[in-house]
């Protein structure tokens, strides 16, 4: 790494998020610095999955396919879910969602993180204006009315008219600029593995409500499921801990056994849950994308496709800057995203956040109340039509 090297945009976090800001911003003459901790993986074994999955929508696939992105997607592995079954076990609330009924050939598809991270960057191999740098170790963010710098472990610097913060919920960008939150922790960690069921999953996502959290089971190729099982922290962490024959009978027991027997189970991992939102997703030279502006409980699954937005959003408003010869860095620029993205995402924030309090509660009328609205949305077409729209990022 040269001692000191200036470009036009630097991201810091080449995840999904960030590449994708990467790939976006790409297609004008800007120099552009991808930084991350680690590298991205690009080899494992066809054989297992990876624990970590994102239910991209139809909004996400189409940006992708725009970025020349998805179709290296598609030539590794991803699972479109054609339905969605989700009930209340405290009563007999249900729902199911069928793209059939919108003349749409899906709802989506369940994506494994690493796969949407090796195509990204398959893509960013190809361009000349992306400077890829990991792993790296910042250890300095200076910003000025000229630019921000970054200084790293090993005493070389890099500077930019622009640092957009895309490197996840616990940010380092974000701390080194000042920026608070407005959140909580919430009372669940999500224990995230993948499993073989005895039947086949249907290319369905099933959901069902417990009272300690929603238990998802997701489709992915050969029958397989990427589990979500949101859950106490104890209990979390108890699953975890049981040995794989336990833990299946734990699982299908929980899932009242919808797809049979649990026949073999991945690695499994646990993570705490947090909501939040930025008090600022900009300042003069910097801008916050993804994880570092917002999270959300990840029962609907809406998080990486709200980063995705953020990342097409500020890329349309710097390119169309930079069309016109002004500086990146400038807040009233910056200022346009922030507007654009935080009143769609603060919706979708609070729209989770409801639900999670509502089919947490254990209040006899609270629960005869989301029974009823999951039976009223199966049986109301239009109704069900506008959550089946708003799955597809619409």
């Amino acid at each position: 790494m040269e001692t000191e090297k200036n470009y036009d945009v630097i991201i810091a976090g080449a995840g999904m998020v960030g590449a994708t800001l990467a790939c976006a911003l790409s297609r004008a003459d800007l120099r552009i610095a991808l930084l991350d901790a680690r590298c991205p993986e690009f080899e494992w074994s066809d054989e297992a999955y990876d624990i970590r999955v994102s239910a991209i929508t139809r909004a996400s696939q189409n940006l992708l396919e725009d970025l020349k992105v998805w179709s290296r997607i598609e030539a590794q592995r991803l699972s479109p879910y054609r339905e969605m079954q989700v009930w209340d076990d405290s009563g007999d609330g249900h729902v199911h969602f069928d793209s059939a009924d919108l003349g749409e050939p899906d709802l989506g598809h369940i994506i494994e993180n690493r796969v949407i991270v090796k195509a990204l960057h398959q893509r960013l191999a190809e361009l000349n204006n992306v400077s890829l740098l990991c792993p790296v170790e910042m250890k300095k963010l200076d910003i000025n009315d000229e630019a921000a710098r970054v200084s790293f472990a090993d005493g070389s610097q890099i500077q930019a008219r622009l640092i957009v913060a895309a490197d996840g919920g616990r940010s380092w960008v974000r701390g080194q600029a000042g920026i608070g939150v407005h959140g909580w922790e919430y009372d669940q960690s999500a224990l995230v593995t993948w499993v073989k069921t005895e039947k086949f999953h249907q290319d369905t996502a099933w959901q069902r409500f417990q009272p300690d959290g929603p238990l998802a089971f997701l489709p992915l190729t050969e029958g397989y499921s990427s589990i979500v099982w949101s859950t106490g922290h104890e209990h979390a962490q108890a699953l975890r801990e049981l040995d794989e024959a336990a833990f299946a009978e734990e699982l299908a027991e929980s899932f009242a056994h919808r797809l049979g027997a649990i026949e073999q189970v991945g690695p499994r991992a646990v993570f705490p849950l947090r909501y939040f939102e930025t008090l600022h997703y900009i300042q003069a030279r910097l801008a916050l994308v993804g994880d570092a502006a917002h999270m959300m409980h990840p029962l609907a699954g809406q998080g990486v496709n709200l980063g995705m937005a953020d990342a097409a959003a500020l890329a349309d408003v710097l390119l169309e800057a930079h069309a016109r010869q002004r500086d990146l860095g400038d807040y009233r620029i910056l200022r346009r995203y922030e507007r654009w993205r935080r009143a769609d995402n603060r919706a979708m924030l609070f729209s989770m956040d409801s639900f999670k309090l509502l089919f947490s509660s254990q209040s006899q009328a609270i629960r005869w109340l989301r029974n009823t609205g999951l039976n009223v949305t199966d049986r109301v077409t239009p109704l069900k039509h506008a959550f089946m729209q708003r799955a597809l990022g619409r």
